[in-house]
């Protein structure tokens, strides 16, 4: 079997259920590298200002080892935050055929790049980034991505808009494999546990029949949780329609003090909630509402999420997902993420929508998002890999 190494910052509770498919399923060998043990041991999350560990099993049903971290600050939120200078070695000692290495952006990331051809370890890569807000890459930035990608023999992209941005950084489309972001939908399935925990959370919140907007994740400001409240204030009717914020982080205070100032309408605050009680928290809503700006959103998982528990999502048009999985009208609403007009009015449109009509073109949508699409995906990309003939100088006329 081909041997595959996976090399990741850190594990997560979205991909350490798909190596552990792939390690049941796959016809391929695997182990991942981590370069980090944020998630499975508590440590401080910086933008959900708080102490974080996922209460999932990250590290069973996979082979894998955690390479020494030596950065003075470790994180993933800074370029020096992941130095891993054994990481080498370690992929030597195992004698891989190929390296899945995620995203670029920290310094163990370029060494590995920087060395792959005198280890002669072809590189596939997997990030999701978009130009969605920012449709040209100009000047130096745009020439070393360039650059950066001509050294993967295969690049896996998550869906269109991140397809969008691979073109345009001249990677050839046959270098180019779809493995679309997926999670664990042995997870994120509705079963008569979650229906019974969302019945409790809508009775122990007092939102009767009402029609629920969630809100889920960090309450930071390219995610909008503001303009969220703005617009479900301006449109919503207290005796209808309710607003649910589940998440931490530097804007609570200022939505709670909001909140507060207008007691006619039915708000609610749950704290973070850890993986394994996210399924009831989507059922107990009516439509997941994901409204990021900027480029902080590159794809947006808890939308997948959502669908597979059945619910149609509003989301901004810079989410990376959009293009994918939220056809307005369909399986949601999309608005432009600036214009808040445009969002009040999706927002209106949202809640006055017959949901159960959308059901079927949500699951339909969903189902060809999962962890068998994604291996297939990658698989191919490993496929492609055909031992490459030794660089010498006949071939520097090019």
């Amino acid at each position: 079997m081909p041997r595959l190494a996976i090399v990741l910052s850190h594990p997560t509770q979205y991909y350490s259920p798909w190596f552990r498919w792939i390690a049941a399923h796959a016809t391929i060998s695997i182990r991942v590298f981590y370069l980090w043990n944020f998630g499975v041991t508590p440590q401080r999350d910086p933008q959900f200002q708080r102490t974080v560990q996922w209460d999932t099993d990250l590290l069973s049903g996979y082979e894998w080892e955690m390479v020494p971290n030596t950065a003075r600050r470790p994180g993933t939120e800074h370029f020096w935050g992941l130095q891993n200078p054994k990481l080498s070695q370690r992929l030597h000692n195992w004698r891989p055929d190929a390296v899945l290495l995620f995203g670029y952006n920290y310094a163990t990331h370029l060494r590995l790049i920087a060395g792959s051809r005198r280890d002669k370890l072809p590189l596939i890569f997997r990030g999701d980034s978009h130009l969605l807000g920012r449709e040209k890459l100009l000047g130096p930035r745009r020439w070393l991505l360039r650059c950066l990608y001509r050294q993967f023999a295969a690049v896996t992209y998550v869906g269109a808009a991140n397809r969008a941005y691979f073109r345009t950084l001249s990677v050839a489309e046959n270098r180019l494999f779809f493995a679309p972001h997926s999670v664990d939908v042995t997870h994120f399935h509705v079963t008569p546990e979650h229906e019974a925990e969302a019945a409790r959370l809508r009775h122990a919140l007092g939102l009767g029949d009402r029609r629920v907007v969630l809100f889920a994740g960090k309450f930071v400001s390219a995610k909008q949780p503001a303009e969220l409240l703005r617009a479900f204030i301006a449109t919503a009717e207290p005796q209808r329609d309710a607003l649910v914020y589940v998440g931490d982080g530097p804007e609570k205070a200022q939505l709670e003090t909001f909140t507060r100032s207008v007691p006619n309408h039915c708000i609610r605050f749950l704290p973070f909630a850890n993986q394994s009680e996210m399924p009831a928290r989507y059922r107990m809503a009516d439509i997941f509402c994901l409204p990021s700006r900027g480029l902080y959103e590159t794809w947006g998982l808890a939308v997948n999420e959502a669908m597979h528990m059945g619910r149609p999502c509003l989301v901004s048009d810079r989410v990376g997902c959009q293009q994918d999985l939220v056809t307005d009208g369909v399986t949601g609403w999309v608005f432009s993420s600036e214009d808040a007009a445009a969002f009040r009015a999706k927002l209106a449109q949202a809640l006055s929508t017959d949901l159960a009509a959308m059901r079927p073109a949500i699951a339909q949508c969903i189902a060809g998002y999962t962890y068998e699409q994604t291996t297939a995906g990658l698989l191919a990309a490993l496929a492609s890999l055909a031992p490459k003939p030794p660089c010498t100088s006949a071939h520097h006329h090019a």
